[in-house]
């Protein structure tokens, strides 16, 4: 499927921080969504504490993902994520799966896949993810990610023990 701008397409952003006051860096971040333009935050899911992946000598994670709807084709989107993530502080300079100010992942758009060398879509780890999963699921279980299947089913796939939903 190639992009089609000035359609509108619903989105899945997973956001991630275990820098610089986290939870601040999570609720800053759904308001930059919020004002992407031509796109428009539909809702987001709690926010949940997580073990790091990847890299386990970092501070927790704390995770969430946001539902969108947008006029923007995919890479304008990742773009706009991009930036968001460059005002937050985010430095790609250190190491992968390292710690980080702030982390937004494009997941999914629409029933889209693509894989280039700069974006894949639906996310590529998307289905191994359960800090990605479980907040998704809050969200919609049913929802069907292309090419993998529904994510209650994903869910059932992976260890869920480590994600705890935050209350504040």
């Amino acid at each position: 499927m190639s992009e089609k701008p000035d359609r509108i397409e619903r989105a899945h952003v997973a956001l991630g921080s275990n820098l610089s006051d986290p939870l601040r860096q999570i609720h800053h971040a759904l308001d930059a969504l919020d004002r992407i333009a031509r796109t428009h935050l539909l809702r987001h899911s709690s926010v949940y504490r997580t073990a790091p992946w990847g890299i386990a000598e970092q501070p927790v994670f704390l995770n969430a993902v946001a539902e969108l709807e947008t006029a923007l084709s995919p890479h304008g989107l990742l773009d706009a994520l991009l930036a968001i993530e460059r005002a937050q502080g985010r430095s790609r300079a250190g190491p992968r799966w390292g710690p980080r100010t702030l982390d937004l992942d494009l997941l999914t758009f629409g029933d889209m896949q693509m894989a280039q060398a700069d974006l894949h879509v639906p996310h590529p780890r998307i289905a191994q993810r359960a800090f990605v999963l479980v907040p998704l699921a809050e969200l919609d279980a049913g929802l069907m990610i292309p090419g993998l299947g529904k994510v209650s089913d994903l869910l059932a796939r992976v260890d869920i023990s480590g994600c705890v939903r935050v209350t504040f």
